[in-house]
């Protein structure tokens, strides 16, 4: 009997190739690969989340009670929300801005290598490089270094910080800082003499010459500020050696009725003359200015900045990412739109906010997402940078997950509930890229 041609059985008997099922032989590795490596750790974690601390008796949904009453837990969620809030928007702005500028610069393809290499340094190396970054020193941290240039330029610091009265020559600091006489002098007397201890040789101005007496003055009070120290210890207190150096650049200030009437500073060799002054007592003082310590820049990595300093090191790695995928959604955007917008009368603004962004919402949706995925997991950064004393202050979820599991916790329980919570919290923002990229095919 035969089957007649055109019907299922006779299709399928004529059919080349092997059968459907074969490719299964071809597809098992993967799939006991993708098992073993993604499917069985997960449903470890919820059933290993059941579980105490041990691992030995089973408590259900105790750990996820605790965890959702665990202050620290609030913290490193609070975070969390403010990583997933700032640093994708901030990045891909960032990338925006690189990806419309690079445009229009001549030297492009060197601006993206130099934007886009970071991504090729691990995020332990990252941590490490702004860990330096964000020293307080500014001898040692780069940021801190430019702040104090910056502040320096326009107010500049301290003439002599460490210097202090020497003692028993009547001098005393007063509660503002300053250093004055202790007795009130009236012009014509002097030639007062104010030595001062507590600054090495190597710290004093490069003009700075050997100190001498001035004369007096009978219009006006004169005197000399200098450093009371003679290598070897041959020196006398009180009075100016031959080998003791003038402290120039040292405010002074003549004071009465508590209100400074006269403010003059030393020269090279720290002498200084106060002319013209009326009749009556006076209070010499060196200026408190002289002796406040120099601006040392911004605590970056204190309780307050740690987070921000955090992602401004994230922004430093991630730019050159949103920065590429920007660039390649513009280099498909239409020229002729963007060409009639602007024989409309539109101006370059009006042009990128109202052609250039509409357009490139596709791409910066797909960017912010992918950013905000690896943020919800950000580790690396948050571990490295931020010092032992304030990482509880820059606590997030995965820091927490292994901080109870592994870092002195010992509680596998707890850091399985905490590695579901964040599985739930990342697969609604997983299942939304893979819908969107389901619906562009």
């Amino acid at each position: 009997m035969t089957t007649p041609a055109g019907t299922p059985t006779a299709q399928r008997a004529g059919r080349l190739g092997p059968p459907a099922w074969f490719a299964l032989v071809f597809l098992l590795p993967a799939l006991v690969f993708l098992g073993a490596y993604m499917v069985y750790p997960i449903l470890f974690s919820v059933y290993r989340s059941l579980w105490d601390a041990s691992g030995t008796e089973f408590v259900g949904l105790a750990n996820y009670v605790e965890m959702f009453t665990d202050p620290s837990t609030f913290v490193a969620l609070r975070n969390n929300v403010i990583w997933v809030v700032v640093a994708p928007t901030v990045v891909t702005v960032a990338g925006l801005v690189f990806a419309v500028l690079t445009e229009r610069m001549r030297w492009a393809t060197a601006f993206k290598i130099v934007v886009f290499m970071p991504m090729a340094i691990s995020f332990l190396a990252s941590g490490v490089i702004f860990r330096l970054v964000y020293e307080q020193d500014p001898d040692r941290g780069v940021a801190n270094a430019v702040l104090t240039t910056v502040h320096d330029t326009f107010v500049p610091s301290a003439a002599f910080p460490t210097a202090r009265p020497r003692e028993g020559v009547g001098l005393t600091e007063e509660p503002n800082g300053a250093v004055a006489l202790s007795e009130q002098v009236s012009p014509g007397d002097g030639p007062l003499l104010l030595p001062m201890v507590g600054v090495a040789d190597d710290e004093l101005p490069a003009g700075a010459t050997t100190a001498e007496l001035p004369q007096s003055t009978a219009q006006g009070i004169s005197g000399v500020v200098w450093l009371d120290f003679t290598r070897g210890g041959t020196g006398r207190n009180g009075v100016i050696d031959t080998t003791e150096s003038g402290m120039p650049g040292m405010r002074v200030q003549a004071v009465r009725d508590d209100e400074v009437v006269a403010s003059v500073r030393t020269d090279d060799n720290g002498t200084f003359t106060f002319a013209g002054l009326q009749e009556g007592s006076y209070t010499v003082q060196l200026a408190a200015a002289n002796f406040t310590e120099p601006y040392q820049g911004v605590t970056w990595l204190g309780p307050t900045l740690v987070t921000p300093a955090i992602i401004g090191a994230y922004l430093w790695v991630w730019a050159g990412f949103a920065m590429v995928l920007v660039a390649a959604g513009l280099s498909s955007i239409p020229r002729e739109a963007l060409e009639a917008a602007r024989v409309d009368g539109a101006t370059e603004w009006q042009v990128f906010r109202r052609v250039t962004v509409p357009l490139l919402s596709p791409v910066l949706l797909v960017v912010f997402v992918t950013l905000m995925i690896y943020v919800l997991k950000i580790f690396d950064l948050v571990f490295i940078i931020a010092p032992g004393s304030v990482q509880a202050d820059a606590n997030v979820l995965a820091l927490e997950m292994w901080r109870v599991s592994f870092g002195g916790g010992n509680d596998q329980g707890m850091g399985s509930a905490l590695a579901v919570f964040l599985l739930v919290l990342v697969v609604p923002a997983m299942i939304f890229q893979v819908r969107r990229f389901r619906r562009e095919n």
